[in-house]
Order: C-alpha cells, then structure tokens, then sequence
C-alpha cells in the first residue's frame, strides 16, 4: 500500500464522517445498546419463524436451505451456539435439516427449487464450516462429512473450462461456462471458513478465485462488478473487498480501491440487494479496519435500525430480496449489525 493511497483512503474517511454526521441530523443518533437490542428482538423474530421440520422458509419459495442457512448463521452471530441456551435446540434443528437434504453428488439445495442452486449451495456450505466445531460429539461427523461433500463440489464446479475472463469463478449452474460475483463470493467464503477449520482446500483454488475476483474490480481498481467489465455497484464492491480480505490479500490495491469507491459511493436503502449489500459492505469494510470499519458500522446502523419492524423483523422492499422474504432480510441484517460481535469465524481479523 502506498504512502498516496493511504493519503487518498484518510481523506475519503473524513468525506464519509461528513456523510455521517447528516445520517445523524436528519435521523436518531444510535448507540450500541440500541444495536445490542436490535439484535435480541431480531432473533427472537427468527426463532418464532421456523417451522416444524426445523426449517425457515422464503417468501415465494417454500422451505429452504440457503435460508435455513442463513438464519442458523444469524443465532451463531449473535453468540447462540448449538445445544445450548435458549435456542440451542433450534440451532441443531436448522443444521440437520439441511444436511439431510443433500443431494447425492453434494449439492445443498432442497429439491433442486432454487433457479441457481451453486447460490444457495455456496451459502449453505459457509454455514457448516462456521457451525461444525461447534456441534456435539454425535452430530459433528454428519455435519463434517455433508461439509466435505459439499467442498468438493465448489472444486468440481471452479473446474469446468472458462475463458480468461471467467476462470476461477462460479456461476448459477455447477457447470456454467461464465462466472459472476456475485456467486462467487458465498463460495469464497465457504472455501475459506472450510480451510480454517481443516478441510482439505487446495491453495490453488483460492488463488484462482482471488485472480476472477480481481478481474471484476473496476477501471483505476474503483469498485468492483457483477462480472468483468461490468460498471461497479456498493453491493459487489463490499463482495470484492470481502473475498480479497478474507483470502489474504489484505490491504490490496483492489480492496483499498474499493473501499475508496465505497466512501464516495455508499450503499444506500434504496439499493438494488439492499441486505445482501449491508451483509457484505460490513464485513469487507470491517476487515479493512480502522476508521473506515467504525464509520462503516455507523453508516449500517442508520439504515437498518429505522427499518425493524415492530415485531423485529425486516421487511425486503422489492425484487429478487421481497421474493427471497423476511427471513432472508432479517439473517442478512443481523449478520451484518453483529460482525463487530466476531462470534462468527468469517469474521476475524
């Protein structure tokens, strides 16, 4: 990183702190009591909503395991762990019901229902990485071996044959010939939280994913896209600042350049993929560190907490996140309020 850049990142803090302050003007100056609350009622909401199976369910889809996901993933964020505490049982039940819904050849999608399952499997698979070490003697093993399976087909899948543009990436489909960002970030982080707690991921795998998602960075390493060449959003930039960080490539031109992009262009609540950008704008900019994390967090807490409903829920405004639904929403929001928590392993520096 050089002494310019660095320069260029201060400066842009102090524009965001100015953007803040309106935030503040114009609204309520939260505290992290008001955050820690937010947090309790949101899972609460979540607890209330599984069902008997001990699924979670979208809103126009049924019953499903990215979901599932990512609400187990929402009660470990918030420092609940399996088999114990009030939700414990809960935990256990969201964990088993998607690893008895995996396919033969590893694929963690219930019924092949999602029009792109490597999506939800990627998002799912994180979920048993961030979970195994924490189940009981009984369940790890299952849990362990339905983790490995689901590796293997992230590898299998980053295989298939693509042009320059397109190698190391994912796609909707497990052999999909193109690649996008957006896919690729929940398999990145899945590789990675597998990685770190000792399952067999081959370095070169990471580093061909590090290499695509450098490629959808945009011009002059302004933000990133959805695939290379594409125009940079707040949402995929916190995708790109995200995967580098947690693969190591710390402070790289491509994620302090995202960052800098990100400060001059903040994610708003009117964003297209609002929760998906809150979720990963807080951990990207969180492993950034420093003032931009601080301002970061800030900047979340005034758009989400506004929006809680009265029963500590959120509710998704339009396209693909109302299809996706409350659950969806309300996961993301707690996973991106609670990173400074670290509870999760993604979520370390």
């Amino acid at each position: 990183m050089s002494r310019q850049q660095i320069l260029k990142v201060q400066l842009l803090v102090g524009i965001m702190s100015l953007c803040h302050l309106r935030f503040e003007v114009h609204g309520q100056d939260y505290t992290s009591a008001d955050v820690d609350d937010s947090i309790v009622r949101a899972v609460k909401f979540l607890s209330s909503q599984q069902t008997d199976v001990g699924a979670w369910r979208t809103e126009s889809w049924g019953e499903s395991t990215a979901i599932t996901s990512l609400a187990v993933m929402s009660f470990l964020a918030a420092g609940h762990v399996p088999g114990e505490g009030p939700y414990g049982e809960q935990i256990n039940q969201g964990v088993r019901w998607v690893v008895e819904h995996q396919q033969p050849n590893g694929m963690l999608v219930h019924q092949q229902r999602s029009h792109g399952p490597m999506y939800s499997h990627g998002i799912c698979t994180l979920m048993l990485a961030e979970v195994v070490g924490m189940m009981d003697e009984a369940d790890e093993p299952i849990v362990r071996r339905a983790l490995e399976k689901a590796i293997l087909l992230i590898l299998e899948s980053q295989s298939i044959v693509k042009n320059d543009r397109h190698r190391g990436g994912w796609r909707y489909q497990t052999n999909s010939r193109d690649s996008d960002l957006s896919v690729t970030g929940w398999q990145v982080l899945a590789l990675r939280a597998a990685k770190d707690i000792g399952c067999d991921v081959p370095a070169e795998a990471i580093d061909a994913a590090v290499d695509y998602v450098r490629n959808c960075a945009g011009r002059n390493d302004q933000g990133f896209g959805y695939q290379p060449g594409n125009g940079p959003t707040p949402t995929l930039t916190g995708t790109g600042i995200t995967c580098l960080e947690v693969c190591g490539a710390h402070h790289s031109k491509e994620a302090l350049g995202g960052a800098e992009w990100l400060a001059e262009n903040p994610l708003r609540d009117r964003s297209s993929y609002f929760f998906y950008g809150a979720y990963y704008t807080g951990i990207g900019l969180f492993k950034i560190g420093g003032d931009v994390a601080d301002l970061n967090h800030e900047h979340l807490v005034t758009l989400l907490l506004p929006q809680q409903d009265d029963d500590g829920g959120w509710t998704p405004r339009s396209g693909s996140e109302r299809q996706a639904g409350r659950i969806y929403a309300t996961s993301l929001a707690v996973l991106a309020l609670a990173v400074e928590y670290r509870y999760l392993p993604i979520y370390q520096r």
